[in-house]
């Protein structure tokens, strides 16, 4: 269970969010919303204003690893927020290669990210599908 000051933190953060015609924001609360639905899964959020907003995900059975995804707000320009999503490159599969592969990008790790500029229902789709991957691997 995510404690709840944590999602007081990002739901204070989504409100004080005005959205523009990208639609980022919905994206970003729709990715958050399944996480926050997904078995044995406790958030954290770490907040850098003019940097970024990191929501990320664990698993309890996790024990070599603190994450199994990092959804970033993407802060440099407030008004064009845009998300990065990233996964470690041994926890999931990108089938329609969406993703860019960084090499030890992630916390030292090889990782796959996917960028988000605006919201698009069949990304956020993908995007979920791969949480549910990575959350697989992670229990």
């Amino acid at each position: 269970m995510t404690d709840p000051t944590i999602l007081d933190a990002v739901n204070a953060f989504a409100e004080s969010w005005t959205d523009n015609d990208t639609r980022i924001k919905e994206a970003f609360l729709s990715l958050k919303s399944h996480l926050e639905a997904s078995d044995g899964v406790t958030l954290d959020f770490n907040s850098r204003p003019g940097v970024s907003y990191s929501l990320r995900a664990r698993h309890a059975a996790q024990t070599e690893r603190d994450l199994f995804v990092m959804v970033d707000v993407i802060d440099d320009d407030p008004s064009e927020r845009w998300l990065s999503v990233c996964f470690y490159g041994d926890m999931i599969t990108d089938p329609d290669e969406e993703g860019d592969l960084i090499p030890e990008g992630l916390k030292g790790s090889d990782g796959y990210c996917f960028d988000m500029d605006e919201f698009e229902e069949d990304k956020v789709a993908y995007l979920k599908a791969r949480f549910d991957e990575a959350c697989a691997n992670a229990s």
